[in-house]
């Protein structure tokens, strides 16, 4: 039961609609009816300003952080089998727990099921389960993005690379991950990929909006 009660926490904690409630209280506005109507940073950053997007991207990043961190409130030794790892005892609970965070961000139950893409939740979930692996991929993020200037593309390389590293780090490292976990991390990408799938039919038609670097 408690096992169940903190998956369900983890998806409510998740589903807090941050830009959303952001537009609405403080500019009167629904960010879903601007720009491109997803209610992420990077629609925020666009329609409401920097102020607005940075606060939704640290808000949302800490929902992933939170969310996992979540899996120390139980007992290790209580966990059933499925739920344990020899090396890493909380790993399979948090990996649910954190998925369970980004499927509340991108289908949260208190804004009508119509979030955003995931991304900054994700990367707070990446931060506590491996936080090297997670800074790698905020570099490859911007490399892509200095290099492209799609945020869309970048995020949807730096949430592959996850996994491919995370193969990496098993052969050439210390780390002694199972397959499962390894194939969570291409289910992930798989799901990004959903989330990014209008930003994918606007790369195709060289449509989809780049950002302003000041580089």
């Amino acid at each position: 039961m408690i096992i169940i009660a903190i998956i369900v926490s983890a998806y409510l904690i998740g589903s807090v609609p941050t830009a959303v409630w952001i537009g609405k209280a403080f500019y009167k506005i629904d960010i879903r009816t601007m720009g491109s109507g997803n209610s992420g940073s990077t629609n925020t950053f666009r329609v409401l300003g920097a102020k607005a997007g940075i606060a939704v991207q640290i808000i949302d990043i800490s929902k992933g952080i939170l969310a996992v961190s979540l899996s120390y409130l139980t007992a290790t030794e209580k966990l059933p089998d499925f739920f344990t790892d020899t090396q890493y005892p909380l790993l399979p609970l948090q990996m649910t727990l954190g998925m369970s965070a980004v499927i509340g961000h991108v289908f949260p139950v208190f804004a009508q099921f119509r979030g955003g893409k995931g991304i900054n939740t994700l990367l707070g979930v990446m931060l506590i389960i491996n936080w090297q692996i997670a800074l790698l991929c905020l570099v490859v993020f911007f490399i892509v993005l200095i290099a492209s200037k799609f945020v869309s593309l970048s995020s949807m390389c730096a949430v592959l690379f996850y996994p491919v590293i995370t193969v990496l780090f098993n052969t050439f490292g210390n780390y002694a991950y199972h397959a499962w976990f390894i194939l969570s991390g291409f289910g992930i990408f798989l799901f990004v990929v959903y989330t990014h799938r209008t930003n994918i039919r606007r790369l195709l038609s060289r449509t989809e909006n780049k950002v302003k670097l000041p580089v």
